[in-house]
């Protein structure tokens, strides 16, 4: 049975106002027998996308890890990549991050002139996506890489405008995170005015430790709600999160 393209899965979502959950998997943390685990209790709980990738990689995992996934699930897979090193064809998508909310140029279009030869000869479905980093309480590995300036967390027409821009620029989906470790999530009053600002899908990830905030950044119009910590943490809290996400 052929794969849904992810872009039918994200945007078919949207038009029925059907909110979606993605788990992110690090490629450098699980083993095999924990990703084995990681992968049953995604499917269990009715996740429908798994995120893979990580700000920065210390080993050469991601392969194996693309492959492990594969192998005990048919969940969609899209690659989070943190550099231009971490794409693979053994995933289904790519989100081809340009990050808007900053200005280091090398993360706004300078690794994706490096990364797209590659990706124009791969089989990856590639997406699009405006990364708008958020300051949600401390300095997460997302910010210290990225080296740039995340967008203040009580400035939402800040956000609103930087996503306008970001659509008129013909980016297809946004990614608002507060980064791996947040201490608190993206507001949802910044979540609701960059929903009134644009039509396109948002994804939402970053300091989501329970179905309440969850639910929460789903009913200020979050389209995709992304949980990683917490998945490594507590796989069998996604249960809940999934329930409560599934039910808007």
């Amino acid at each position: 049975m052929e794969m849904p393209k992810v872009s039918h899965i994200i945007d078919g979502a949207r038009e029925r106002n059907k909110k979606l959950l993605a788990v992110l998997i690090d490629p450098d943390k699980p083993t095999y027998a924990e990703l084995e685990k990681l992968c049953g209790q995604a499917v269990q709980s009715g996740a429908d996308l798994i995120f893979v990738g990580g700000s920065l990689l210390s080993s050469d995992s991601l392969e194996n890890c693309l492959s492990g996934i594969r192998a005990n699930c048919t969940i969609p897979i899209i690659l989070f990549p943190g550099s231009v090193l971490q794409i693979s064809d053994k995933a289904d998508g790519i989100l081809f991050l340009s990050l808007i909310s900053g200005r280091n140029p090398d993360l706004l279009i300078g690794n994706q002139v490096i990364a797209a030869p590659y990706l124009k000869s791969s089989k990856l479905e590639v997406l699009p996506t405006a990364y708008m980093l958020v300051d949600c309480g401390n300095t997460t590995t997302a910010i210290y890489m990225s080296n740039s300036t995340p967008l203040p967390y009580d400035k939402p027409d800040i956000a609103a405008c930087t996503a306008i821009a970001g659509e008129y620029l013909g980016l297809r989906y946004f990614y608002m995170d507060g980064g791996s470790g947040a201490r608190k999530t993206v507001d949802p009053t910044m979540i609701k005015a960059v929903r009134k600002s644009i039509e396109r899908p948002i994804i939402v990830g970053g300091g989501i430790r329970d179905a309440a905030s969850a639910r929460k950044i789903a009913e200020a119009g979050a389209d995709v709600i992304v949980v990683g910590n917490l998945f490594e943490k507590e796989p069998e809290a996604m249960g809940e999160i999934a329930k409560a996400i599934h039910e808007i």
